[in-house]
């Protein structure tokens, strides 16, 4: 898959949240970033948290920056928050939400933490290593299962209300590994657009 090519995301905001959302998402993709979560809160006073990231997962200060440049004028003009906030964009973090099915395939292997909108084997609340991933949904192997409970359950998408990453040393050294491949292959395309070979002396 195009790593530019639309993905729906699989949790989304309710209100006016679900109203910024709708409106900045056209706009991130324009300048070559995907929405991540937009969260109103009332810390500061109000803020207004736009999480978001590079197609390729990267998210750096500058990238920030960008956003806040793309996104301010149209949040102005529109003005869906009848009142002061402050504006808050930041990088989904290593210990990230999931809202993508690709974030379930990016992250197989790492711990996780969800909820379900409806009971799955008399619950709501999971933990465990996501092990396998398909189009309609994920199994978890899980965390502290009580005697007689089953060690894996598969939810589907449909079902998810909110999952996050859990952070452990494994998942930062592959969080790490990942934006260091990423800024390396961003760097080297970089070069090639401008003209730049890489060549050896002798």
């Amino acid at each position: 898959m195009d790593d530019r090519a639309r993905e729906e995301r699989l949790i989304v905001e309710t209100g006016v949240e679900k109203r910024i959302a709708d409106m900045l998402e056209p706009v991130l993709e324009d300048i070559g970033f995907k929405l991540v979560r937009v969260n109103l809160s009332g810390q500061n006073g109000l803020t207004l948290q736009i999480m978001a990231e590079r197609f390729d997962g990267t998210m750096t200060v500058e990238d920030c920056e960008e956003v806040s440049k793309a996104v301010s004028p149209v949040l102005d003009v529109e003005d869906p928050i009848d009142r002061a906030y402050h504006l808050e964009i930041s990088s989904p973090g290593i210990d990230r939400p999931m809202v993508r099915k690709s974030d379930f395939y990016r992250w197989k292997g790492h711990l996780l933490k969800c909820e379900t909108s409806v009971l799955i084997g008399e619950r709501k609340r999971f933990r465990g290593r996501i092990v396998e991933a398909d189009n309609d949904g994920f199994t978890l192997l899980r965390d502290g299962v009580a005697y007689g409970e089953p060690s894996e359950v598969t939810i589907p998408f449909s079902a998810l209300s909110d999952a996050k990453l859990i952070l452990t040393d494994e998942l930062i050294r592959e969080a790490l590994r990942a934006d260091k491949l990423a800024k390396e292959k961003a760097a080297n395309e970089n070069d090639e657009d401008n003209g730049v070979e890489d060549t050896e002396e002798n």
